[in-house]
């Protein structure tokens, strides 16, 4: 089941392992689309636009671990694409002690820290104990949220797309069952729909791990192996942070975006909640395909094949910018249409704010595709901190001009919806012009090898 990238055709390989990654991303969406659903539909505007805030906050805190277990895969595919097993396995050890001390950390500190973020947030008291209720409960996940994602990236690194698929769309089957069952039935209300999400978190978790050390034995570290490394902690440790780092940054320029959307009012809240669930569905298959690309890279750079790596950028450029226009057509004309699978449609205000939103991000979701190449790229070639920098632009600019241009007269929220898609396109552009200086080096250097 463990594939190698580095042999056969380079669009079908991409596509064939991107594939499962897509559908596991889908189904993963599928944890807070139940909450988002069940709960507008059933509990009302209120608890949407306070579930909506608290997905937000808890996409920022979980970002930070899946970007520590992202960075440690591509050492993992780095060394599985050179065939060194055991220089592999002295970094699975490594990573899973310092992510697993991490996510430990992680979870006590928030919920010492609730009050406080809460506050941050600028949550309306209309909402105050409504996300308090549901961000307790919620913050249980984080623990299981860090088993799935490192079993998850480990698979992937070596090629096993398919399992990690597996245990998450029948966590995702259970989180939709258990939603029904305590929202619906029990009548437990917002804290039903969070307990039905950590549920079906701790099943992925614990699954995941019981298969790779059940039926992956050959990636279980031996005991010679556990004797940490410099070179094997250095590594995990650089990769690891810096998609920590973009990762967080990416969500806290979002969560800074959410407390100036709650400074709007309930309205604005529903809308933007129920807005960026049909975003991040829309150009998720980007996403994962820029993760797939990404291993791609990893594997063949590892493996030597450099006009495999340049072979597989064109290819993926084509099927990400295909991809994202035939996405962007179909959601800006069926706007409100989407809207109403979270939204009631005497909801008027709120579907014309959210039809607003997602016509801008609309058009532009082939500005996105190229930030995830760009990431995947330079993660895959073993310069992540160039994915950093691009976030911190993206983000950075995102943000800046919100703020700066949403408290205009005549302005308001839409400065906040047309400030994302500008920091996506300057960010294309200084990462399209690092991967030209970077080719263009490179030729140089070989022309100077053969002229000596």
């Amino acid at each position: 089941m463990n594939k190698d990238l580095t042999e056969g055709k380079v669009t079908a390989s991409m596509l064939a392992f991107a594939g499962p990654m897509i559908l596991g991303n889908l189904l993963q969406q599928c944890y807070n689309i139940a909450d988002t659903l069940i709960v507008g539909r059933f509990l009302g505007a209120d608890a949407l636009a306070a579930v909506g805030s608290a997905y937000t906050l808890m996409t920022f805190l979980t970002s930070i671990l899946i970007g520590l277990c992202m960075g440690s895969g591509s050492v993992y595919s780095f060394y599985f694409g050179k065939k060194d097993e055991v220089q592999m396995r002295n970094s699975i050890a490594a990573a899973f002690v310092l992510i697993g001390a991490v996510s430990v950390s992680v979870n006590v500190l928030v919920f010492a820290a609730l009050p406080g973020i809460l506050k941050l947030l600028q949550t309306p008291d209309s909402l105050w104990l409504m996300m308090e209720e549901y961000v307790f409960v919620i913050f249980f996940g984080i623990f299981f949220v860090f088993l799935y994602n490192y079993f998850a990236f480990l698979l992937r690194a070596v090629g096993n797309s398919v399992i990690p698929l597996c245990f998450l769309g029948s966590a995702a089957l259970l989180n939709v069952g258990l939603d029904l069952l305590f929202v619906i039935r029990f009548g437990w209300g917002i804290r039903g729909a969070a307990a039905a999400t950590v549920i079906a978190q701790m099943f992925s978790g614990l699954g995941i791990g019981a298969y790779t050390w059940i039926r992956e034995a050959w990636l279980r570290p031996r005991k010679e192996e556990l004797s940490f490394t410099g070179k094997s902690v250095g590594e995990i440790l650089r990769f690891s942070a810096a998609a920590c780092i973009q990762q967080s940054v990416m969500n806290f320029g979002i969560l800074m975006i959410q407390g100036l959307v709650n400074r709007f009012g309930t309205a604005v809240m529903a809308a933007f909640a129920a807005g960026v669930k049909i975003d991040s569905f829309a150009y998720m298959p980007a996403q994962e395909f820029g993760n797939a690309f990404s291993i791609f890279t990893s594997q063949n750079h590892g493996a030597g094949k450099k006009e495999r790596v340049k072979e597989g950028i064109l290819s993926a450029v084509r099927v990400s910018m295909l991809f994202c226009a035939a996405v962007s057509v179909a959601v800006f004309c069926f706007a409100p249409l989407l809207l109403q699978i979270f939204i009631k449609e005497t909801e008027l205000e709120i579907l014309g704010i959210g039809a607003g939103y997602l016509r801008v991000e609309g058009a532009f979701y082939c500005g996105i595709g190229v930030l995830f190449l760009l990431y995947g790229y330079f993660r895959g070639i073993g310069k992540p901190e160039m994915s950093v920098v691009l976030t911190v632009i993206s983000l950075g600019t995102r943000v800046v001009l919100a703020y700066i241009t949403a408290p205009l007269p005549g302005v308001g929220v839409w400065g906040i919806w047309w400030a994302i898609p500008i920091g996506w396109i300057l960010a294309d552009l200084v990462g399209g012009y690092a991967v030209w200086k970077d080719g263009r080096g490179k030729r140089c250097e070989v022309s100077c090898r053969k002229m000596s």
